[in-house]
């Protein structure tokens, strides 16, 4: 049998409308790579990159989600195991961004309810084509209680701050739970 390379897995989700840059980020985070050619994602795919965080080695499993509406049956069905919830929009389509709602009651009717959530304004390297200010992403982040980059793959601003303080606050979060729980962990 295979020896176990990490300590923990991490399950995490990449949602928001289509062409956000979703994929992007996922790429640029895993692969450190940018591709402008533009492919739709079909239904899901998944990247996995192994951290090290307090110690620990944690696999993050990453799913891309479709952010078409067609293939919304099979995306939802992939909220209920994920551990963190990136919700992308695009600062340069402001319809991204007023489906940001939608987005967050598709978090709350398909994922668990201790799911960590963050908020990314994506594309943040085309401050000439802005059309959502950065004070209405932290605004619907501070309305949410959720934490709030923006971001951009292509110029790889905030992506890689943006997966390891997801990571962080899952690992903090399930520390905490075991402790509640009355497991003892040695945190070092």
């Amino acid at each position: 049998m295979a020896k176990k390379t990490y300590d923990l897995l991490f399950k995490l989700l990449l949602i928001g409308d289509s062409g956000v840059g979703k994929t992007c980020v996922l790429f640029r985070f895993s692969d450190d790579a940018f591709n402008t050619t533009f492919i739709s994602t079909i239904g899901i795919d998944f990247k996995i990159k192994t951290v090290e965080l307090q110690g620990k080695k944690i696999k993050l499993q990453i799913w891309d989600t479709a952010g078409q509406e067609r293939f919304h049956t099979i995306t939802t069905s992939y909220y209920r195991g994920a551990m963190g919830i990136m919700l992308v929009y695009d600062i340069t389509n402001g319809k991204s961004f007023e489906n940001i709602s939608k987005w967050l009651r598709n978090i709350d009717e398909h994922a668990n309810e201790d799911v960590e959530r963050m908020l990314l304004g994506n594309k943040c390297d085309m401050d000439d084509k802005r059309v959502v200010p950065k004070g209405k992403g932290e605004q619907i982040a501070r309305e949410h209680g959720i934490r709030f980059f923006e971001t951009s793959a292509k110029a790889n601003i905030n992506i890689e701050k943006a997966f390891l303080t997801l990571a962080e606050d899952i690992l903090r979060k399930s520390f905490l739970r075991c402790a509640s729980e009355g497991d003892v962990y040695t945190i070092y």
